[in-house]
């Protein structure tokens, strides 16, 4: 405005100066489309009143603006939702990312797999051509299904898991995840399938050595993790979780010295809470088949001394009387009982193999009768 020695400022003033300054200019006046003034007419009545001007407004033609194309204004922001993955899988709809398409899972099945991408759902196997073959699909499935990271998550934890020589620092917080994560949805078929296939395999070898036993054991201990997860919708994998639990209940060649700790977890694990309405009804349905399913179930299986650790002492009822019963058709009571003697050294003996199958409360109930307790012990020990 100095330098074009005027006294009035404009917009482009203004405009220029921020631009100098290397400022943003002001929007919504643009001095390079400035307004147009009419000088309105002279009014003959008022003479006194100087020259009026005025912005002459366009005139606008409606027969032009009913021709022209209609513009339509774009919605405005709103949110929806959508399931990005239902079971571990991700639906097929327009707001996921498009699936890998089939001629790169072609690609992918006939190269070989690398040492770093590994993703094996079940412990290696040197003697199982189809087993191998089996896994190699499965991991194929798998990268389709989860990210890297759950993948990454799978192997390390697997790892850590089994063999059942690893650390076992690791194998408790495998487990402590396992129990606790809120994110394994989409992971949990995949570890039912690497448990059914680990109890498979352990079983088909005999499941007679102590690296057997150990696998058994973690991988119930796993089952019994992913149940206690509370996050986690278990039910539509029941199917098959059920017959690796129930082959390790009523397998009849396990390890030695793990089958009642086996056997026990397995009973454990497919119903953690039991009232005493349902111990007795199993009690009962086990004494309707037969003897041998109330030595193999009952009593090695170690119900008897769950079911004692849990009555309080002198305690009566249906359910001891369930017990007691059972007992009767491992071996009838004597007609004439005779206690045993715990000054004796023959009896002592007998009394300490009473509670260490049968445990405290219901080996006392048979020390008033010593045929009744020999003639159990006998039957325990010639099936085995």
């Amino acid at each position: 405005m100095r330098h074009a020695r005027r006294t009035t400022i404009t917009t482009s003033d203004i405009d220029q100066a921020l631009r100098v300054l290397n400022i943003e200019p002001l929007y919504g006046h643009n001095p390079h489309n400035p307004p147009v003034f009419r000088r309105a007419l002279p009014f003959p009545n008022v003479a006194n009143v100087g020259p009026v001007y005025f912005v002459e407004d366009e005139e606008i033609d409606f027969d032009r603006v009913l021709r022209e194309e209609k513009i339509t204004l774009p919605k405005g922001v709103s949110w929806t939702a959508h399931w990005l993955a239902v079971e571990g899988v991700q639906p097929l709809i327009p707001e996921n990312p498009p699936a890998i398409p089939k001629d790169v899972d072609q690609e992918i099945t006939k190269s070989p797999p690398q040492a770093n991408g590994v993703f094996p759902l079940t412990p290696p196997s040197e003697s199982r051509s189809t087993v191998k073959k089996q896994q190699q699909q499965q991991q194929q499935l798998v990268k389709q299904v989860l990210s890297r990271e759950l993948q990454l998550y799978y192997t390390r934890l697997t790892a850590s898991l089994l063999p059942p020589t690893a650390d076992s620092t690791k194998r408790t917080a495998a487990l402590a995840s396992l129990r606790n994560d809120a994110g394994l949805q989409a992971l949990l078929p995949y570890l039912i399938r690497w448990v059914g296939e680990g109890v498979v395999t352990a079983l088909k070898e005999g499941a007679e050595t102590e690296a057997d036993g150990r696998s058994l054991e973690v991988l119930l201990d796993v089952v019994s993790a992913i149940l206690e997860n509370n996050t986690l919708f278990i039910e539509p994998y029941l199917h098959q979780l059920l017959p690796a639990i129930l082959s390790t209940l009523l397998h009849s060649t396990l390890p030695p010295s793990h089958a009642t700790h086996l056997r026990t977890s397995a009973a454990q694990t497919l119903s953690p809470d039991k009232s005493k309405g349902t111990r007795e009804g199993a009690i009962r349905g086990l004494v309707g088949i037969g003897k041998e399913a109330v030595r193999k179930g009952l009593v090695e299986g170690g119900g008897v001394k769950v079911v004692g650790s849990e009555c309080t002492p002198e305690e009566t009822g249906p359910l001891v009387d369930s017990v007691m019963t059972a007992l009767h058709v491992l071996h009838p009571a004597s007609d004439m009982p005779e206690s045993l003697d715990a000054t004796n050294d023959t009896d002592t003996v007998t009394m300490g193999q009473l509670q260490d199958i049968l445990g405290s409360f219901f080996a006392e109930k048979l020390y008033g009768d010593k045929g009744w307790a020999l003639g159990i012990l006998g039957s325990i020990k010639q099936q085995n």
